[in-house]
């Protein structure tokens, strides 16, 4: 089975419990939660303080993606204030396995995420200690962007080497993902779609997600 996990990015802050609430109803498992310090990205965006304010309004995995440099420092607060499972950037560390190591001492899940100028193969030598790897089809920052047309063959590279090796590890793509797109991100080895705009934006949050929904129920069945 595949997993929507919109990005809270794109969301209407205004009433962002109500929508929290229908993409649980609608049949995401995850949330995304993007933590940028505006040192490794450009952007600052939310942390702690709203992880914890949100955390007993949804039973949803709290896929925390840590856009920041030296994230071991705040693994403790992250796990403390409700997340599920943490990713953060290969470029932003020294001691790979160091952080993996913090964010399983928690009891979470681990996730690596990397650049669209990281070749994938950087991952490789982690995958046997993490859950998860995160590919980035746009530059991390900026919610809206376009995919990126060579995502596509880098997500299959690494699904072609994460199956012979370590198949129980997932892999997640986040970055102009909607309905145009997700059968093929998904064909090209995706299990896990990230998606914010696409969710939050234009047509109904229920609306969205049901074209993600059919798009996983097809691919299901190929």
């Amino acid at each position: 089975m595949y997993i929507l996990a919109p990005s809270l990015l794109a969301a209407d802050f205004t009433i962002l419990g109500e929508q929290i609430k229908e993409t649980q109803e609608c049949g995401a498992e995850y949330l995304h939660i993007d933590v940028m310090d505006g040192v490794f990205v450009p952007s600052i965006s939310f942390g702690m303080p709203l992880i914890s304010s949100i955390r007993g309004a949804s039973r949803q995995f709290f896929d925390v993606h840590l856009m920041i440099v030296d994230p071991i420092r705040y693994i403790k607060e992250f796990a403390e204030c409700g997340a599920d499972g943490i990713t953060f950037h290969l470029e932003a560390v020294e001691n790979v396995n160091a952080v993996i190591d913090k964010i399983h001492e928690y009891h979470l899940k681990a996730g690596i995420s990397i650049k669209p100028g990281t070749p994938v193969e950087a991952v490789y030598p982690y995958l046997s200690k993490v859950e998860m790897i995160l590919i980035m089809s746009v530059e991390p920052g900026f919610g809206g962007q376009v995919f990126m047309e060579e995502a596509y063959g880098r997500i299959s590279r690494l699904r072609e080497y994460v199956d012979t090796n370590y198949p129980d590890v997932k892999i997640e793509v986040d970055g102009g993902i909607g309905k145009k797109n997700v059968r093929e991100v998904i064909r090209a080895g995706a299990d896990i779609c990230v998606a914010g705009s696409a969710v939050f934006k234009k047509r109904s949050i229920s609306e969205n997600i049901s074209h993600f929904m059919e798009a996983f129920h097809e691919c299901d069945r190929k």
